[in-house]
């Protein structure tokens, strides 16, 4: 199974303003995407777990700590797994992998903080490789 990562990317700025760029992501498998708006007082999204979806996620605005859960038994699934950690932020230009066999949890870390999703499979298709957990099952967010 593979593990998650990050694509770097970059940001250029001059006296027009600034460019964010991620050249080494390619749209080749994207069916579609959406943005999740949130600030730290709406608490977290946990969890969501895809088996064969992956998922890439772009920070828009704000900042995010992003939390992730290796499932290996989807019906049956640890009560203490490893736990990897990434923060992502308005101002580094990169996109973090989610590949399928995980559960994501998101919390906004900044007021209206802005996520950008991409995902491998339609609507329909995501629905039945969908699954999703308690948002306390694994971590408490109230520390992050």
């Amino acid at each position: 199974m593979k593990e998650p990562y990050l694509i770097q990317g970059g940001i250029f700025s001059d006296e027009r303003g600034s460019l964010k760029y991620v050249n080494d992501f390619t749209l080749q498998r994207i069916q579609r995407f959406y943005t999740i708006t949130q600030s730290p007082e709406s608490g977290p999204r946990a969890w969501q777990g895809h088996k064969t979806e992956a998922k890439y996620f772009y920070c828009l605005k704000g900042s995010f700590a992003i939390r992730l859960v290796k499932i290996s038994n989807w019906e049956n699934p640890e009560n203490n797994p490893e736990i990897t950690s990434f923060t992502l932020s308005e101002f580094k230009s990169e996109i973090l992998v989610i590949p399928g066999g995980y559960a994501n949890g998101i919390k906004a870390l900044e007021k209206d903080s802005q996520l950008l999703i991409f995902s491998e499979k339609t609507i329909k298709e995501a629905q039945d490789d969908e699954q999703r957990f308690e948002a306390d099952k694994w971590i408490s967010w109230k520390k992050i």
